[in-house]
């Protein structure tokens, strides 16, 4: 199972917002690039970056800072957040990056989302948003009528790498991980799953490794790593050993 350390970003800070609120982002830092490069130290080859202003403006709003991090990562880096077109998403793998996450767009036009994953296969993550139970979009500004569940159905002939399931209500609150709902998601679906939202310590990382052959495929703690919770080298370690 893999562990994608996450680097938010809000006018080119380092923030973690609490449940998708804007308004209530923490800034832990000014220098995303530098950021990036403490996570490959400490053995990460992976990374989730989300563009916040972007999901909320439908377009890149800290570019600068997506290619700063590009530059410093040696490892995979998977970014969100307002990529709505063809043009930004082919762009973005042509500066480097490895997988491409469309959320709105996956709600709002399947088609196009179904479109991407065939031109770049194994390139096209799904962001599931779920706030009870139902999907979230716009940078989880409006709540859908549409079940997590039935939307990740649409998917599962589509080519798509991953889904990534994100319970609004624990993110950057570390509550710990839903871990029921994750798996039941995994279970119900053909592809495979990354959890986000609400890690507070490597139990949630080691409770998650075990569903691995559920279809777990990561998950994604942000908080947590910045206040000190949890040790991103002894994460990627369990995750190995248990996943």
């Amino acid at each position: 199972m893999i562990v994608f350390p996450a680097i938010d970003l809000k006018q080119g800070q380092v923030v973690r917002l609490a449940e998708g609120d804007m308004a209530r982002a923490t800034v832990y830092g000014d220098d995303p690039a530098a950021q990036a490069t403490m996570f490959a130290e400490a053995g990460s080859q992976f990374l989730h970056v989300v563009d916040l202003d972007g999901s909320f403006a439908g377009k890149a709003e800290n570019r600068e800072a997506v290619e700063a991090i590009l530059e410093a990562f040696p490892g995979h880096v998977q970014l969100g957040g307002g990529i709505r077109t063809r043009e930004a998403v082919a762009g973005w793998f042509d500066l480097g990056v490895s997988r491409v996450v469309m959320g709105s767009a996956a709600l709002k036009d399947p088609e196009f989302v179904r479109d991407m994953a065939k031109e770049f296969p194994g390139g096209i993550v799904v962001a599931v948003d779920a706030k009870d139970g139902m999907v979230a979009t716009e940078g989880w500004a409006d709540v859908s009528d549409v079940a997590v569940v039935d939307l990740a159905r649409r998917f599962e002939d589509a080519g798509v790498a991953s889904l990534l399931f994100t319970d609004i209500g624990r993110d950057g609150l570390l509550k710990g991980v839903n871990i029921d709902a994750t798996v039941d998601l995994a279970r119900r679906v053909d592809i495979p799953v990354i959890a986000s939202g609400g890690v507070k310590g490597l139990d949630d990382i080691r409770l998650l490794a075990l569903h691995a052959r559920d279809g777990i495929e990561g998950v994604i703690t942000g908080r947590a790593l910045y206040e000190g919770r949890l040790d991103l080298a002894a994460a990627i370690q369990m995750a190995e050993r248990e996943g």
